[in-house]
């Protein structure tokens, strides 16, 4: 899709359809006069009227006119103005992209007015306008097809910037889409598909293909490597575990940064079974893996001066014949046991592999992802991820490349006295707490093996998987902590 900025009239610019976004009392504004004039009268007004478009944020409509150019015509609501911000004009995007595929446009005209948009508000629009275009169409035979494709989005703004000073804002939106698009198409994919040989090996493929070094461990080196959860959790699968390891290594990088996902590729709870509802959408937990590998793939492409290594624990958790049992000890690499009491906590047990792997490798900080609690879901609901976090420093960055990235954490404690609960009668630690917190019992389970490096655990369990579409979002995969992991790293200096 080409991207363009300018001046001008909106009217003026071939396209299919002009795009008009207003916030709320700007319906009969001096912008809305003009383009009036233009079309003829006050038509416009009328139209507005008519559709009850006040402005408000999430309101979009086409209106039964057209541009001198016999263009569609179509408003978007932005809402407050005093309360805009990045997630408004990513939200008006995706409403945007909606409106263009209502009238079938391959040619978007975004008519800005008078305001004054900056690029970073430009760039929060494409992005939500790209992801609504998204979807997930593989197995349908007849059923909804994917929007016809934009060719040409084309924003009129009072003064428009250089071209030139936004190509390389418009390469790290393309790199970054890619990788999100990528999480949302694995974490969709059936779990008879993606079992971790496939996930394993669209890594390496992937990986190599985006100038990254890649290792991946089988059987027999994940066993050698001692990595006891990992094994322990993939005794009841037919299918072999898979240890993934993705390196991007910067010239001259003074910072290093560890990522670490979560990669179940369905959970039926092992021994300890989910209900049948419950698993109707466990193919979605090794959404953590796949945010980790997207964020990866686009990082390779865009080449920050950091380095950064990936950990990535792949494997199925079911009830087979060999399967862990309540009651099992595990001793881990450290040397810390475990007591399994609940099979169906088995995310946390191939993260501690994980994370003290990537401790090894001296990192500034770690971050990983896992759909790892329900109890994460009852505390914060389906749109917020719960961050903890052993550093403040380390929270505090990631909370507000949060906020630019519109995809929302909010911290929670990770309360020292809690630590009784997963204290074991018979090992070092239990993987399960005493029903209370349960999050947060999980997350210090997990503390349990980053020692003192900085550390930041993204609880996903709610917005990795919808079960109704957003703005810029459609029902299922959301890809959520792609465009944060890699907003961090493109912003951290080496």
């Amino acid at each position: 899709m080409k991207i363009r900025v300018r001046g001008g009239e909106a009217t003026a610019i071939a396209a299919d359809v002009v795009i008009v976004p207003m916030a709320t009392g700007e319906e009969d504004g001096r912008d809305v006069r003009a383009l009036a004039r233009r079309i003829g009268g006050s038509v416009l007004k009328r139209a507005i009227a008519a559709a009850r478009f006040r402005g408000r944020e999430g309101q979009a409509n086409v209106l039964p006119l057209q541009g001198p150019r016999r263009q569609a015509m179509g408003v978007v609501g932005l809402g407050d103005e005093a309360r805009l911000d990045h997630e408004g004009w990513r939200r008006a995007g995706g409403q945007s992209r909606h409106l263009a595929g209502a009238v079938s446009a391959a040619r978007v005209v975004v008519a800005c007015g008078t305001r004054a948009v900056d690029p970073t508000q430009l760039a929060a629009f494409v992005e939500g306008f790209e992801l609504a275009a998204y979807r997930f169409g593989k197995y349908k035979s007849d059923g909804e097809a994917a929007p016809l494709a934009v060719t040409d989005l084309t924003f009129v703004v009072a003064e428009p910037p250089a071209e030139t000073s936004l190509e390389s804002l418009w390469r790290s939106i393309d790199a970054t889409l890619d990788g999100v698009r990528l999480a949302r198409d694995l974490v969709n994919e059936p779990a008879a598909v993606k079992t971790p040989t496939y996930l394993a090996g669209l890594a390496k493929k992937l990986g190599k293909e985006a100038g990254l070094e890649v290792e991946v461990w089988e059987p027999k080196r994940i066993a050698k490597e001692n990595l006891a959860g990992l094994v322990a959790v993939a005794r009841g699968s037919n299918e072999e575990p898979r240890f993934v390891q993705l390196r991007y290594r910067a010239k001259d990088a003074t910072r290093r940064v560890a990522l670490v996902g979560k990669g179940i590729t369905f959970d039926s709870g092992g021994l300890s079974l989910k209900p049948a509802k419950s698993m109707e959408t466990m193919k979605c937990d090794m959404a953590g893996a796949a945010a980790v590998l997207g964020a990866m793939i686009a990082i390779g492409r865009l080449k920050p001066p950091v380095d950064v290594d990936a950990f990535i624990p792949i494997s199925e958790n079911l009830p087979g014949g060999k399967a862990q049992k309540p009651g099992d000890v595990i001793r881990f690499r450290n040397d810390k046991t475990v007591e399994v009491l609940n099979t169906d906590a088995e995310g946390r047990l191939i993260l501690a592999d994980a994370l003290m792997l990537a401790a090894d490798t001296k990192p500034d900080a770690i971050i990983d992802l896992a759909t790892l609690t329900g109890a994460c879901m009852v505390a914060l609901g389906t749109q917020v991820a719960g961050l903890f976090a052993n550093d403040q420093a380390l929270a505090d960055r990631l909370l507000a490349v949060a906020v630019e990235t519109g995809e929302p954490l909010w911290q929670m404690p990770l309360v020292a006295e809690y630590k009784d609960d997963i204290k074991s009668a018979v090992a070092d630690l239990k993987n399960i707490g005493g029903g209370h917190a349960g999050s947060i019992t999980a997350a210090l389970f997990l503390q349990e093996f980053v020692g003192t490096t900085p550390w930041v655990h993204l609880d996903i369990a709610g917005p990795a998987f919808l079960e109704k579409g957003l703005a810029y979002a459609p029902k299922g995969g959301s890809g959520f902590g792609v465009r944060t992991l890699v907003r961090y790293v493109m912003t951290l200096q080496g």
